[in-house]
């Protein structure tokens, strides 16, 4: 396979950056070990900062949000929730920063309005009644997942090429140049051989890992940080707490629910990305000062993601590394067809990929301006299915009660199911169900997929998608996932429809005793 361009990783910044090269007419290939938004771009709060949150340990990034914050509003509408936020401190917070506060944000240029407590208290009524202080900003919720699938879906539309499920093997340098980049599939073993022009690598927290492949060494730091989904929506505005950043100080609205965060934990490496139990009570314990109600509502799960920072060595804490990105050339390191982002934030991925087009043009002698910057991000039909809500409106306007149930939590019917089946097939040829979740609300409601999970599938085997037992290893797969992040915040009443989830699936499906075969087609 040839190429002008390969981007390595499917997340926000690598399916940005291939959008804004096709719009400037260069073709590319994606390349991603997992799927769409594996990464950090799909293990965070899904918050649009408003730059507050920077405005006193890192004013650059402040600026940065903002302003990409503003652009993203106008250009993916469809994506964001425009929800407003507030920052709140309570009794006992450093009245010193609460004073300190608005200076900070005029500085950046980020607006914020001071308001009462009981203002604040009546905008939002979840809010503790021992705060002493509270500021509106320009917060809002995003939907990372659609973000980047329309991304990649207007980027493939343009002649873009996505190849999932495959990690970089090696790379084959000749003369100071890349010239074959061997991709193995992660679960078939099969190679695919990529001969780019140019290599980007946009792998966020495993850039240092691609870069050590081409003998290059990049400074960087993993900060893990764990996120609840609380059962319910409880507030309608993003909830930061007053002080600089730490854990649980900022609750952000998504669809019906709420995501609680974050901690910060280094790692020293990436084989083990999961929210443990003390996360979790941390995150509980840290909230519940700013919402009250934090510490006695129900969580249907929580999840983890790995910040990449750029830098090395500092303190045990990492709140203090800057939340800026880095853009290398790695010409200077003696490969001249080969560039790392990494970095940044997710409010800040276009930017990110506009920089690094821009390089990238710069190197392959393309005359073309960004586009992104002033051209709406289309709307994707097939991308659309994870915003909540959504499904049942369309089921009950268009079916009339006749398009079955598959998940009933989130009341995502099975023309939804086959929809996106439709659209997974234009990448992919056995998209299971995984895939499918990633793009819809299947296995995000009160039940995690235990009985979704199996009706999803039961009808993938009805449409021939699953042909063997091998279906029975994708629903396993999916189910275990899903288990992944309910093991922390297991307690009570959950615990005990956790082991009946457990027996039905063992003791009807068996799932306990499948062995995985040495290579597996079924499914991706």
């Amino acid at each position: 396979m040839q190429t002008r361009v390969l981007i390595i990783g499917g997340g926000a910044t690598g399916t940005g950056l291939a959008r804004d090269l096709a719009l400037r007419g260069v073709r590319c290939v994606v390349a991603e070990m997992g799927d769409v938004n594996a990464g950090a771009s799909g293990g965070n709060h899904g918050l649009l900062h408003s730059g507050a949150r920077y405005v006193q340990s890192d004013p650059h990034s402040a600026a940065e949000c903002r302003e990409e914050g503003e652009l993203l509003r106008k250009l993916a509408p469809q994506c964001i929730d425009d929800t407003g936020g507030l920052f709140v401190a309570v009794a006992g917070d450093d009245e010193s920063y609460v004073a300190g506060f608005p200076g900070w944000c005029a500085a950046a240029g980020v607006p914020c309005r001071g308001v009462s407590v009981s203002e604040a208290r009546e905008m939002e009524p979840e809010i503790s009644p021992h705060a002493i202080a509270a500021f509106e900003v320009r917060d809002a919720s995003i939907d990372p997942f659609r973000l980047s699938l329309e991304n990649l879906w207007h980027a493939r539309d343009l002649g873009c090429t996505y190849i999932r499920r495959n990690r970089v093997d090696r790379f084959d340098i000749e003369g100071g140049r890349i010239r074959r980049v061997v991709l193995r599939h992660v679960r078939t073993g099969a190679e695919t051989i990529v001969e780019p022009e140019l290599v980007v690598s946009a792998s966020g927290a495993w850039a240092a890992n691609v870069a050590q492949l081409a003998g290059i060494r990049i400074p960087m730091l993993y900060s893990k940080g764990t996120l609840l989904v609380t059962h319910e929506r409880m507030a309608t505005r993003v909830i930061n707490r007053l002080r600089p950043p730490g854990n649980g100080d900022i609750l952000v609205p998504g669809g019906t629910v709420s995501v609680l965060g974050t901690t910060s934990i280094r790692l020293e490496a990436l084989d083990e990305i999961r929210p443990t139990m003390a996360e979790v009570d941390e995150n509980v314990d840290e909230g519940a000062a700013m919402v009250p109600r934090l510490g006695t509502t129900r969580y249907i799960r929580a999840y983890a993601g790995v910040r990449p920072l750029i830098g090395e060595g500092g303190g045990e804490d990492d709140r203090g590394a800057s939340r800026g990105f880095g853009l290398y050339d790695h010409a200077r390191d003696g490969v001249e067809n080969f560039v790392t982002i990494t970095g940044g934030k997710l409010t800040t991925f276009r930017l990110m990929a506009e920089k690094t087009a821009d390089l990238v043009c710069e190197r392959l002698g393309v005359d073309a301006p960004c586009l992104t910057r002033s051209m709406p991000l289309p709307v994707a039909d097939r991308c659309r299915w994870t915003e909540p809500g959504l499904s049942p409106r369309e089921w009950a306007h268009r079916s009339g009660g006749e398009d079955g149930i598959l998940c009933e939590c989130e009341m995502v019917p099975r023309s939804t199911v086959d929809d996106i089946l439709g659209g997974c097939r234009e990448f992919a040829s056995q998209p299971a169900l995984r895939a499918i979740g990633l793009r819809s609300r299947v296995g995000k409601g009160a039940c995690q997929g235990a009985f979704c999970g199996m009706r999803v599938g039961a009808h993938l085997y009805d449409e021939g998608v699953f042909d063997s037992p091998r279906g029975l290893l994708r629903i396993r797969e999916f189910l275990s996932e899903r288990f992944k992040g309910q093991r922390p915040v297991l307690w009570g009443v959950q615990l005990a429809q956790a082991e009946l989830a457990e027996a039905m699936h063992c003791g009807l499906l068996g799932l306990d005793l499948l062995d995985e075969p040495p290579s597996d087609g079924g499914g991706a």
